[in-house]
Parts: C-alpha cells; structure tokens; sequence
C-alpha cells in the first residue's frame, strides 16, 4: 500500500472543476459521489484507496492532472493540465465479465465521445480509442479480490482535451469541447457498461467490429499475422498461416505501413 499512500499525500484537492461542484458533477453526470483533485500521483491510486475504504460504486475520482499517470503494463500515460483524467469505482456483481470488461468500457466510451470528435471513435484491442488513425483515449482496469470474491473494480479512463505536448502522434477532442460536457456524456454510459453481465453480445460484438481499428490488418505484437477480430469472451483473433490464434493478454502492435 506504499505506493497508494505517497500518490495520496502527494494530492491538491479542488473546490470545483471548471467552476462546477463535486455535488453538482455527481448530479449532472448520474453518479453518487465525485472527488476533485488539482494535481494527483494517479487517479487509479486515489480510487484504490477510497475503495478500501468503503466508497461506494459509483464513486468518481477525477483530477486536473496526473504526476504518474499509467497505462497497461506500467506504461506511462501523459497527463497535463486540462485533459479529463478519471477512474471510477465500481462492484460488479458478475465478476466474470472483468474479462470483456475493458472492451465494453472502450465501447461505452468511444459512444459518448463520437458527440465531440469530427469522425466516429475507433476502437484497438484490448484498450485504445482512436481518431484520424491516432490515440485520443486509453481505457485502464484494475480489479481487487477479497479471496476468491471480487470486491472492486476501478475503470481508468484518460482522454485527450488537446494533444499532449511531448507526444507527435496524438489525438484530441475537437477544440472548444466542454470538459464537463464531455464527463457529464462519459459517465452514465461507462456505469452502464460495467452494470452488464456475461460476455459480449452479439450487438456488442457487430459495434466493436464497425469501430474496429486493426481489422484486416497485419500485426507484429502480441503474435506476428492478420487481426481478423475478437471472441466473445474478449480474446483478439489473429489469422496464421494455418491456423487463428487466440490472444487473451498482451499489446497489439500494428505493422508499419510502407
């Protein structure tokens, strides 16, 4: 728990965030409870720690930027000033749906941000959101277990306001977007989305293959072949020689046009 607490005592509360209340946030945005941070360690962190505490689900922590910011596999995620950086606490009921639990959020979330994007949000396995061929959200799950019992999970949602300014291939919001416009969209849709049992279903699987960044595309990570899609049960399918592989972990690197 280290780690949590140094992210904690590193934290600047916030009375508002763009002039709107935490309690007013919660009511626009259909949640129970949201936290305002000015400058955090990671809001993954902060949501941990609330969680282990008892927040409930529904539970937001939101922050103005992050110092350690992180992605999949410990990646680090740029974070300034002006983004929308936010986890959210949930407790599912089915915790065998944490497996497709990252694509249904980036589905959720891609629904809500096509309102402020100028072409519809695209989606990369296991949890990217795309524009204009470049990264505009990254998704972020983490679930903790009380034995064999789920017990939360937090949903990491980083979106882009403005291209980062040390990143050349980088996506963003069209200019003038509301970031409360933008939570206020975002959040009923990812509570949804974590609320749904089982695995993915068929109208989810026909959206996430319209919105699907690497179909029909070759691949050099996490196996060398053609994206052909993804299972119901969340795994990327990958065309071999002879054969489809099923990649259930991993990053999905696509090959470099010439």
């Amino acid at each position: 728990m280290r780690s949590i607490s140094l992210a904690v005592a590193e934290s600047s509360r916030l009375d508002s965030y763009d002039r709107i209340t935490a309690d007013e946030l919660a009511l626009r945005g259909s949640v129970e409870r949201v936290e305002l941070f000015g400058v955090v360690g990671s809001t993954m962190d902060e949501a941990h720690a609330l969680a282990a505490e008892g927040a409930v689900a529904g539970t937001v922590v939101l922050a103005d930027s992050q110092k350690a910011g992180r992605g999949r596999s410990g990646k680090r995620w740029t974070s300034p000033p002006r983004g929308v950086w936010m986890t959210l606490i949930e407790r599912p009921s089915d915790a065998s749906a944490i497996d497709v639990l990252s694509l249904r959020i980036g589905l959720a979330a891609a629904r809500a941000l096509d309102a402020f994007t100028s072409e519809p949000v695209r989606v990369k396995w296991p949890n990217d959101l795309f524009v204009d061929d470049a990264k505009v959200a990254g998704v972020l799950i983490e679930a903790r277990w009380h034995g064999e019992r789920l017990d939360w999970v937090a949903i990491g949602l980083g979106v882009n306001m403005a291209p980062p300014p040390d990143q050349a291939r980088a996506a963003a919001l069209e200019t003038g977007a509301s970031r409360v416009d933008v939570l206020c969209a975002l959040l009923p849709e990812l509570r949804a989305a974590a609320a749904k049992t089982g695995m993915l279903s068929v109208e989810e699987m026909d959206e996430f293959a319209a919105r699907d960044l690497a179909r029909g595309r070759e691949c050099v990570e996490p196996v060398r072949g053609r994206v052909v899609g993804i299972a119901a049960t969340g795994e990327l399918l990958v065309e071999l020689a002879d054969s489809v592989a099923r990649v259930r972990s991993g990053s999905l690197t696509l090959q470099k046009s010439d």
